[in-house]
């Protein structure tokens, strides 16, 4: 008599991975589009953190900073002041997060700004450029040419 082994057959295994494969298939563009939509929330989130840190900025110290790094946190035992104001954390003044990377431009004499948001990858970081200034207005493009004050303010 033969003994049977017990155990799957190599049909049987292919076809479980083959339908894993079509599962994920399915699955990972979904997740790129998600992760997209969370980086494109981010910018837009940062870019309101940052108008009114630039408020709270002007408040204090009767300008607006005259660079983005001015919003970052203090060196340690240090106090908060015009060239560190500690309204933002390290990774945000330094300029890129979450995939985008913000470009902070003063005005003249410090009493106005623009900010803009540019996904580091638009294929993958992100789709939409965002433009805000001291008016507070953040302002969308989804064309790829580049965010404007004259782009179209999000709602």
């Amino acid at each position: 008599m033969r003994n049977r082994q017990k155990g799957f057959s190599l049909i049987e295994l292919l076809i479980v991975v083959a339908i894993i494969l079509i599962i994920a298939a399915i699955a990972i563009p979904n997740l790129l589009r998600s992760k997209i939509a969370a980086n494109q929330a981010s910018a837009v989130g940062s870019l309101r953190t940052l108008n009114t840190s630039c408020i709270a900025y002007s408040t204090s110290y009767g300008q607006f900073p005259a660079a983005l790094t001015n919003l970052g946190p203090i060196a340690s035992g240090g106090t908060a002041s015009s060239t560190s104001a500690d309204l933002v954390d390290s990774v945000l003044a330094g300029g890129s997060k979450s995939g985008y990377t913000f470009v902070y431009t003063a005005g003249g004499s410090n009493q106005s700004y623009t900010i803009t948001a540019t996904p580091i990858t638009p294929a993958t970081t992100g789709q939409n450029m965002y433009f805000t200034d001291q008016s507070g207005v953040i302002r969308v493009d989804t064309s790829g040419s580049g965010a404007s004050v004259s782009s179209t303010p999000i709602g």
